[in-house]
């Protein structure tokens, strides 16, 4: 550490190269893209801080001293070594698989069947889905991006926004054409199991039943029964096998809807006020196989609008 404290900065040391290998102020500048006055005063710099001259200024030449020659071989091959190994890492980087965080409901019914269109857009590139509802440190845990699902005033100043979201009840298509336990207004809820996502902190107050059959205009309504579940995705099965109603979320179920797995009864819905937005770790964010995937996401989003 006391030897670094007495090296020159790598600006000081650019500088000198560039003009070491042209020797020429003027043209070191504009490989440098600074003034021909910036380089100038660069060496200048350089020369005080190590006590010695590096340049012989002639009238139309640039001439090295011994001084400026030893130097100039050392810190040619220094700069060189730098950037080989700046090289190397970054073609790790970009080999490496992209990150990604997000719960565990949106990987598994709209990040996941969507994965297959991104490897065929772009089959070098490999992603490592790091599902789960605990809020991870993107630089702690070396991940690339993560999927939130907050509110707007909440979001990182950088995060970009990806899509809302609307809540309605759905149901297997068989239940809406049981005769005997019809499913046309919602107080024809009393007839069937509503199933039920377990939230004890009280985090989704939208995707409760008591506050739906508020909404609904029936808030006394007793139903045939209720299934709890721990875990969205589980819930939407259970939905889709016919055992009750379940509160869908658009767009996580888009797909399901779309060939009619699930079937939304009534016209009553909820856009709530928290939004998807995309959130990019800092040091991933100049990188070209991120940035494909953040376009790809979006561009996902859109189409499902």
């Amino acid at each position: 550490m006391r030897m670094m404290r007495h090296l020159p900065s790598l600006d000081l040391l650019r500088g000198f190269e560039a003009a070491a290998r042209h020797l020429s102020f003027t043209q070191a500048a504009r490989e440098l893209h600074v003034t021909q006055s910036a380089v100038s005063r660069q060496i200048k710099t350089l020369e005080e801080q190590l006590g010695v001259a590096l340049f012989r200024r002639l009238n139309r030449a640039l001439l090295l001293t011994e001084e400026g020659q030893a130097l100039s071989r050392a810190v040619a091959g220094a700069l060189a070594g730098i950037e080989q190994a700046v090289s190397r890492l970054s073609a790790l980087t970009e080999n490496r698989p992209i990150t990604v965080t997000t719960t565990v409901s949106f990987a598994a019914l709209w990040l996941v069947p969507r994965l297959a269109r991104f490897r065929a857009a772009h089959p070098g590139t490999d992603v490592r889905l790091a599902a789960g509802n605990e809020l991870a440190d993107l630089e702690r845990d070396r991940i690339d991006l993560a999927i939130r699902f907050c509110e707007p005033k909440t979001a990182p100043p950088a995060a970009v926004p990806l899509t809302g979201e609307d809540v309605f009840p759905v149901a297997s298509p068989r239940l809406t054409r049981d005769r005997k336990r019809p499913l046309n207004t919602p107080a024809d809820l009393r007839h069937h199991v509503l199933l039920h996502l377990d939230d004890p902190q009280g985090e989704w107050p939208w995707l409760t039943w008591r506050e739906w059959l508020t909404a609904l205009k029936v808030p006394d309504l007793k139903p045939a029964g209720a299934l709890h579940f721990s875990h969205y995705d589980q819930l939407v099965q259970a939905a889709i096998n016919g055992e009750g109603v379940a509160l869908g979320r658009a767009p996580l179920l888009e797909r399901i809807l779309k060939r009619r797995e699930l079937v939304a009864p009534f016209r009553d819905r909820v856009t709530v006020t928290r939004k998807y937005f995309v959130i990019v770790a800092p040091a991933a964010r100049e990188q070209r196989r991120v940035k494909q995937f953040v376009d790809w996401l979006l561009a996902e989003a859109r189409t499902a609008a």
